[in-house]
């Protein structure tokens, strides 16, 4: 379609006769930002940044002097702010002649595209959770939010255990029970055991049935025994149309993830409209920046299916 929009290219809006005409008459897919992120305050700098502080080692027997321990400077994060802009624009005649203003709505379909665009890359946090994703941020850990290989800064700590936050099984009953055990195993950076409440499923469209399935029925799913269903009312299923793969599910500690997931607007949406005084034509345009990264990878467990 042409810039700008001109009353040739839209004769129907000038046409009396057509009692309706609809423009975006379709209910908007929720907004999980907030359900997913904490939203973070920005700090009028061009970017933001996380350091970690480790964990403090057991304490000791007491003989005779106090024995002094020591934290490790953790990995940092660092998040860029990043611009996104749309607009349109309305020949002056058309805006005046149109029947059904449907062209004094188009500050509102920008707003739709705002917040879908906004909804697509709080989703890049799963979508890619298997791959180092630095389109918004940068973590010096260097590896995938979600992954078999994760390290500590800590001197001396075995990672063989605790430190792997990857599966590969599709979701089923026996795979979330596995996925649970795996992530109520995670450590520290010293590799002291942590207290993680895993309390939501995040899944794709595709798998709300079997979801549903596991985490209500009051039996074991798909066998004639009557044992109880562990998962029953367990976890909050948290279903997301922007989940790209059919296949890929998580498990996350929603107070966890709170403190590990960050959101910043930087500049909240905006609107601005202005008249061209020699083409008498109107422009519309929108502005936000904004940016998101992950600080701490143990509030989720991530299945990435092969």
């Amino acid at each position: 379609m042409a810039v700008p929009h001109i009353s040739t290219q839209f004769g129907d809006l000038l046409d009396p006769r057509f009692q309706k005409i609809f423009y975006e008459q379709y209910d908007q897919l929720p907004d999980m930002v907030d359900d997913l992120f904490s939203k973070t305050n920005h700090n009028g700098r061009a970017d933001m940044r996380w350091s970690q502080v480790g964990a403090f080692g057991d304490w000791s027997e007491f003989t005779g002097t106090v024995a002094y321990d020591s934290v490790n400077q953790g990995y940092d994060t660092t998040a860029t702010y990043l611009e996104f802009v749309s607009g349109c624009q309305v020949e002056r005649k058309l805006f005046d002649d149109d029947q059904f203003n449907i062209m004094d709505k188009r500050p509102q379909g920008l707003a739709i595209a705002a917040n879908r665009t906004r909804q697509k890359h709080a989703a890049r946090v799963l979508n890619n959770m298997g791959s180092v994703d630095s389109y918004f941020y940068v973590n010096s850990e260097n590896v995938a939010l979600v992954s078999d290989s994760h390290t500590t800064n800590a001197p001396g700590v075995s990672t063989t255990v605790g430190f792997d936050n990857k599966v590969t099984s599709a979701l089923s009953a026996t795979a979330l029970s596995a996925a649970r055990i795996q992530g109520q195993k995670f450590r520290d950076d010293r590799g002291n055991l942590l207290a993680v409440n895993f309390d939501e499923l995040w899944i794709p469209i595709d798998l709300y049935d079997q979801a549903w399935e596991i985490v209500n029925s009051s039996g074991k799913l798909d066998t004639a025994n009557n044992n109880k269903n562990v998962h029953e009312g367990k976890y909050k299923i948290k279903t997301w149309n922007y989940l790209t793969d059919s296949n890929d599910w998580s498990l996350h500690d929603s107070t966890m993830r709170k403190m590990s997931l960050h959101w910043v607007d930087r500049v909240p949406m905006e609107f601005k409209m202005a008249e061209d005084i020699d083409t008498l034509v109107a422009k519309w345009r929108g502005y936000m920046r904004y940016s998101m990264a992950w600080t701490d990878w143990r509030f989720i467990v991530g299945a990435v299916v092969s």
